[in-house]
């Protein structure tokens, strides 16, 4: 039987994503700074985790405010992200804990490692086949009774070019629905979901739908 949590093989190329954050940097913390669904998830997150917790940050940007929150709430962080220029700006920022510069997708993890796995709108780039073995990776990264807690935008599209932030992304998702369902076909139980609607704080920036969600094994 393959090993779930085993790196992926020929994933598609990160590098639009790569080239799209190293460009924004700072200007995607501004952007999404005042965003209260996500203070809300870290704050539940943080409260059904021993101190200590081993926490895996997926997308970890420029280590605010995911990873300077559960670091000053007295959890051992561990951030990664494909953008060498994100991760540069968190260590600065958020020196209590650990960045890489890594792909989820291939990064490797022993099986039970992690109390919790943060991953918001860190999956967004991954075509559904990649998405899919990606959240089947966190749920055996996951110790019995560990926390995902995760944010994406929900829409009913396999690849869509969008502007995001003025720089060109594309997207692959499910509608909320769904995807609450492929969350839970990799064994994790969902203890809760909402869709919200945001409005980034950047030119031109249009309303868009959130999806966040919590799970654990």
């Amino acid at each position: 039987m393959p090993d779930p949590s085993a790196p992926l093989t020929d994933v598609t190329p990160a590098d639009a994503t790569v080239a799209a954050f190293d460009t924004l940097g700072l200007d995607y913390e501004r952007a999404f700074r005042d965003l209260p669904a996500l203070d809300s998830a870290v704050e539940r997150l943080d409260a059904t985790l021993p101190r200590g917790a081993a926490v895996l940050d997926v997308g970890s940007g420029t280590g605010r405010p995911v990873a300077e929150r559960l670091t000053a709430a007295g959890h051992r962080v561990t951030g990664i992200d494909v953008s060498p220029r994100m991760v540069e700006i968190a260590r600065e920022q958020v020196p209590g804990a650990t960045f890489e510069v890594a792909d989820v997708r291939t990064w490797a993890s022993p099986a039970a490692s992690w109390d919790a796995v943060c991953a918001y709108f860190s999956v967004l780039t991954m075509p559904r086949p990649e998405l899919d073995a990606t959240l089947a990776r966190i749920t055996a990264w996951l110790v019995p009774g560990g926390r995902l807690s995760l944010a994406t935008v929900p829409v009913d599209a396999d690849g869509l070019d969008v502007p995001f932030l003025g720089q060109p992304v594309r997207a692959y998702s499910y509608d909320a629905e769904t995807f609450v369902d492929r969350v839970r076909a990799t064994g994790l139980v969902v203890d809760g979901h909402e869709v919200s609607t945001f409005r980034p704080d950047f030119p031109g920036a249009t309303p868009e739908p959130h999806l966040f969600l919590e799970a654990h094994r």
